[in-house]
C-alpha cells in the first residue's frame, strides 16, 4: 500500500493548473463582496452546490462567471498565493500554471492587471515556499484566433523577460480544433516560447495529433483519447512528449465514469510520460495531492507506478537540466528511505 504521506513527501511538479480554477467558494465570495460584484449565490453552500458538472462546458459557464469578482491585482496576487500555499501542503516543489487573459479584458480590465499580480505572487511563493514557477498564457480556442493574436502582442513585453514562458489552448475543445492557431502558435515558435495545447479530453484522436504536427506543441494537456490510436502513442514516445492528465477533472467533467476506468495506468505502461495534475481544483474536487492519492486507490497503483508518475512530472517539465537533476535525486532519495 502507497501511503498519502509517502506521496506528500515526493517531491513533485505541478504542469497543468488554470489559476482561475483554484478560486475555492469562500474566496469567490469574499471578492464579491469586496468589489461589490452580484453573483447568484447568497451562502458558501449554494456556490459549493452550483460548482456541480456533468459536461465541460457546464464547467466552463460557471469558470467564466466566477472570475468576474477577479477585479484588482491584489486580487490575482491573493488567489495565487493561496493556491501555492496547497501545492506546498501537498509537496509540489515547481509549477507551471495557466492563466486566461482574455476572460479578463474582454471584461474590460487592462492585460496588465492578471499578469502582474500573477507574476507577483509566483516571484513570492519562491521565498515564501519555495517553490520554484513559470507562467503560462493560454488562448481561449472558442474565440476567434485574431483575438488570440491581439492578445499575444499585449503579452509581448512578458515574453521578453521571462515573466510569461509560453502559450497554451483551452476552453471549449469540440469544434475548436487545433489548426484554427497555427498563426498564433507559429508566432510563439518563433519567439522562443515554450508551446502547450488541451487535446484529446473530449476531442479526438485526430486533434492530439493535429496539435502535435500543426502546432509544434512540446507537451500535451489532457491527451487520454490518444491512447485511441497505436501509432500516435509510437510518435509521442519517439517525441518524448509528456501528458499532463487530470484524473479528479477527468472524473468530475464525465470524460469517464468511474476513476477505476481512468486511462492512466494505461499511459504508464505504454511508456508514455503520464503526470497527474489537477486543472482547476476548486471545481473538481481536489488539489495535486488528493489527486495522486485518488487514483492511486481507484487504479491500485503500486509505490513503483507513483514514484514514476513524481519522477515523470519533473522530467516532463520546462525545468533546467540541473534544476531536474536536483529533484529527481531527491525522489530517489525518499524511495529508498
Amino acid at each position: 500500500m502507497v501511503t498519502t504521506d509517502f506521496m506528500r513527501r515526493l517531491p513533485k511538479a505541478e504542469l497543468h493548473l488554470h489559476l482561475e480554477g483554484s478560486l475555492e467558494p469562500e474566496m469567490l465570495m469574499a471578492l464579491a463582496k469586496k468589489n461589490k460584484v452580484d453573483i447568484p449565490f447568497q451562502t458558501i453552500d449554494e456556490v459549493r452546490q452550483a460548482y456541480q458538472f456533468t459536461q465541460l462546458q457546464d464547467f466552463l459557464d460557471i469558470y467564466y462567471a466566477g472570475m468576474n469578482v477577479l477585479r484588482t491585482e491584489s486580487d490575482f496576487y491573493e488567489l495565487t498565493t493561496a493556491y501555492l500555499q496547497q501545492s506546498h501542503k501537498d509537496g509540489v516543489v515547481h509549477v507551471e500554471v495557466f492563466f486566461d487573459p482574455q476572460g479578463h479584458t474582454e471584461r474590460g480590465l487592462p492585460f496588465q492587471v492578471a499578469a502582474d499580480g500573477i507574476v507577483r505572487a509566483l516571484r513570492d511563493g519562491k521565498s515564501k515556499f519555495g517553490i520554484t514557477a513559470q507562467l503560462i498564457m493560454c488562448f481561449l480556442r472558442h474565440l476567434p484566433e485574431a483575438d488570440a493574436l491581439q492578445t499575444f502582442a499585449q503579452a509581448e513585453p512578458y515574453f521578453a523577460d521571462g515573466r510569461i514562458v509560453g502559450v497554451g489552448l483551452d476552453s471549449s475543445e469540440l469544434g475548436n480544433p487545433p489548426e484554427k492557431f497555427e498563426r498564433v502558435f507559429k508566432r510563439a515558435r518563433l519567439a522562443g516560447l515554450k508551446t502547450v495545447a488541451h487535446a484529446g479530453e473530449e476531442g479526438p484522436a485526430a486533434y492530439v495529433r493535429n496539435a502535435i504536427e500543426l502546432l509544434k506543441i512540446d507537451r500535451i494537456d489532457h491527451g487520454n483519447r490518444a491512447l485511441d490510436d497505436p501509432s500516435l502513442i509510437a510518435d509521442i514516445n519517439r517525441r518524448g512528449l509528456a501528458l499532463t492528465v487530470c484524473p479528479l477533472s477527468n472524473l468530475r467533467l464525465r470524460v469517464v465514469d468511474d476513476l477505476q476506468q481512468h486511462p492512466l495506468k494505461r499511459m504508464l505502461e505504454a511508456d508514455l510520460c503520464a503526470t497527474v495534475n489537477s486543472d482547476d481544483p476548486a471545481y473538481f474536487g481536489g488539489y495535486l495531492l488528493d489527486n495522486f492519492v485518488a487514483v492511486t486507490e481507484a487504479l491500485q497503483l503500486t509505490k513503483i507506478h507513483v514514484i514514476q508518475l513524481a519522477k515523470n512530472s519533473i522530467t516532463g517539465s520546462f525545468l533546467d537540466d540541473s534544476q531536474k537533476q536536483r529533484h529527481l535525486n531527491e525522489i530517489d532519495r525518499i524511495s529508498v528511505l
